[in-house]
């Protein structure tokens, strides 16, 4: 598990991926999100603009995120 802390109040599911370094492309990463191959919560999501939050968990290519507000 990996955990990405962030400073605003939550990120959109296609930066998320991308600033995770799981995509090397904002293209890539509508692609993976639109194919539905990204779980949030452990439900499918095709949203890329979808709002993670912290405590929300994503899935991705066998690599699961949290979010986490910096202290």
């Amino acid at each position: 598990m990996k955990t990405i802390v962030i400073q605003t109040e939550y990120i959109k599911l296609q930066d998320l991926l991308k600033f995770a370094n799981l995509v090397e492309t904002g293209g890539a990463a509508k692609e993976a999100v639109q194919a539905g191959k990204v779980q949030v919560n452990g439900e499918a999501c095709t949203q890329r603009g979808k709002k993670i939050r912290p405590g929300d968990q994503v899935l991705f290519d066998g690599e699961i995120l949290t979010v986490a507000y910096a202290d």
